[in-house]
C-alpha cells in the first residue's frame, strides 16, 4: 500500500490526456425543467444533450485517470464497478480489466453502450437493477455531492461499500461548508462522517486522502472542492471480504 501511495504522490500529469478545455460545463448546461429530483434531474440532463460536467473532461478527467489507473495497476485490480458512471467521457481515459458501471439514466446508459460497443470488458446497468453485484474495487466520482435527498444519499452508499470486495475510492467534496444555495442539484456533505458511522464496524478504513491537484479558487472551470477518499478494509475477521 506504501508502495502505491506513494506511485500516486509522485505520478506526473499524463501529457496525452490534457487537451485544451473546450468543452466547459455549458455543454451540460442546457435549458432543463424545474428541478424534481436527483435522478430526474440527470436523465433529463442527458436527454437534453447535456454532459456529466467539466469534472468529466480535460485536465480533471486526466487527472482522476492518471491517479485511479495507477492505483488499479499497483493492486493488480482485476474488477471495478462505478456507481454512477455518467456519459462515459471519464472511461475512456480508463485502464481497468472488467468494469460495470452503474447509472440512474437510462439515455447516459445507452450513449455508453454505443460509445463503448467493441469492449467485452464493460457493461452498463441501471441503478435500480442493481442485484449485489460485487468487484474488487467500486468508485464513486463526482457523485456523492449531487445525491441531494437524504434517503438516496444512505442507500447509494451503503451499496458502494456493499459491492466492494477490497477498497472503494471516492472523488468528492467532504464538507458541509460550501455553500451553492442557487445550484439545486447540488448539496455538499461531509460523507467521512456516514461511512465511520455505518462502515467502520465491517472494518473499513480511509488509507489514503490525495488532495486535488487543481483545488478550488472561484473558477469551477480551473479547479474542483472534489479530493480523493481510498478505502480499505482492516486485515481482521470483522473487516475481511467474505
Amino acid at each position: 500500500m506504501a508502495r502505491m501511495m506513494e506511485m500516486v504522490r509522485r505520478a506526473p500529469v499524463i501529457g496525452g490526456f490534457v487537451q485544451k478545455f473546450s468543452r466547459m460545463l455549458g455543454r451540460g448546461s442546457v435549458s432543463l425543467p424545474e428541478f424534481q429530483g436527483s435522478a430526474s434531474y440527470w436523465e433529463t440532463r442527458y436527454a437534453h444533450g447535456g454532459d456529466s460536467g467539466v469534472g468529466s473532461y480535460a485536465l480533471f478527467a486526466a487527472f482522476k485517470a492518471e491517479v485511479i489507473n495507477a492505483f488499479v495497476a499497483e493492486q493488480a485490480i482485476d474488477s471495478v464497478i462505478e456507481f454512477g458512471c455518467g456519459d462515459g467521457n471519464q472511461l475512456k481515459l480508463a485502464a481497468y480489466p472488467s468494469y460495470t458501471g452503474f447509472d440512474v439514466s437510462q439515455t447516459a446508459l445507452a450513449n455508453c453502450r454505443t460509445m463503448f460497443s467493441g469492449d467485452d470488458g464493460k457493461a452498463f446497468k441501471l441503478m435500480d437493477d442493481y442485484a449485489g453485484e460485487t468487484a474488487e474495487l467500486t468508485l464513486s466520482l463526482d457523485v456523492i455531492y449531487h445525491l441531494v435527498e437524504d434517503a438516496v444519499f444512505e442507500a447509494y452508499m451503503s451499496t458502494l461499500f456493499r459491492a466492494a470486495r477490497r477498497y472503494v475510492i471516492v472523488y468528492a467534496s467532504n464538507s458541509t461548508e460550501v455553500e451553492m444555495p442557487d445550484v439545486k442539484h447540488v448539496r455538499h456533505r461531509r460523507f467521512s462522517d456516514w461511512v465511520d458511522a455505518h462502515e467502520s464496524v465491517a472494518g473499513w478504513r480511509l488509507v489514503r486522502h490525495l488532495p486535488n491537484r487543481y483545488p478550488y479558487r472561484g473558477d469551477y472551470r480551473t479547479g474542483s472542492f472534489a479530493d480523493f477518499y481510498f478505502y480499505g478494509r482492516d486485515p481482521t475477521p470483522e473487516g475481511r471480504p467474505a
